[in-house]
């Protein structure tokens, strides 16, 4: 059982190492022109539509412009969360966000996350209709590969409910298979430039 669970780690480590690099060459402007479509596109689930509380993160190195998709979400009167890490806990604490340009700041890992004195932490995780996954890899049947810190994860475990969840990420992070283990959690929505993928068929 053992040798079984670092062969998939050693496996999603080599994949998350490939898929970073290929996705760092691409180039900016591509990147920006991608984001603007996959935003759009995200924006325009019926799922997102119909959302009142959603969670999002903000966007560092060369991942999708996420950053975009929380100011419309602002834009059209959700109540809008971001994460924080907890470094102590190794756990997401989430707050309420209304202003981006004063409420976050760059904390770990170069994050922009929100700020504690300025923001009201939300704990009626019950409430939360939506959430945007980030992630290095996806599959077509929802498969989803972190970061490796297991952070979205570990929220998802704790939800009294499970919220929709989603994810924009560039055609190029599309994968055949992404190796899975007991604690991953499947994507019911994945949108690139060129199509959206319904993963879960049974989640609207």
């Amino acid at each position: 059982m053992a040798d079984h669970l670092s062969d998939i780690q050693a496996r999603k480590l080599a994949l998350r190492q490939r898929i970073i690099a290929a996705r760092d060459n691409l180039t900016p402007s591509l990147r920006t022109r991608s984001s603007k479509d996959i935003v759009a596109q995200l924006c325009g689930l019926a799922s997102y539509r119909t959302a009142r509380t959603v969670l999002g993160y903000l966007n560092f190195g060369s991942e999708l412009a996420s950053e975009a998709w929380v100011r419309q979400a602002l834009e059209d009167s959700k109540r809008v969360l971001l994460p924080r890490v907890n470094k102590a806990s190794k756990h997401l604490e989430l707050f309420e966000v209304k202003d981006l340009d004063g409420e976050v700041a760059a904390r770990t890992y170069g994050i922009r996350e929100p700020i504690i004195e300025k923001c009201k932490r939300f704990e009626a995780l019950g409430e939360l209709d939506l959430i945007l996954m980030p992630g290095v890899a996806f599959d077509r049947e929802g498969g989803r590969l972190g970061y490796g810190g297991g952070y979205f994860d570990k929220l998802l475990a704790q939800l009294p409910r499970r919220p929709v969840l989603i994810a924009g990420a560039f055609a190029m992070q599309v994968v055949a298979e992404i190796p899975q283990e007991g604690t991953d959690h499947k994507i019911d929505w994945l949108v690139t430039e060129n199509e959206t993928i319904r993963c879960n068929l049974g989640r609207e």
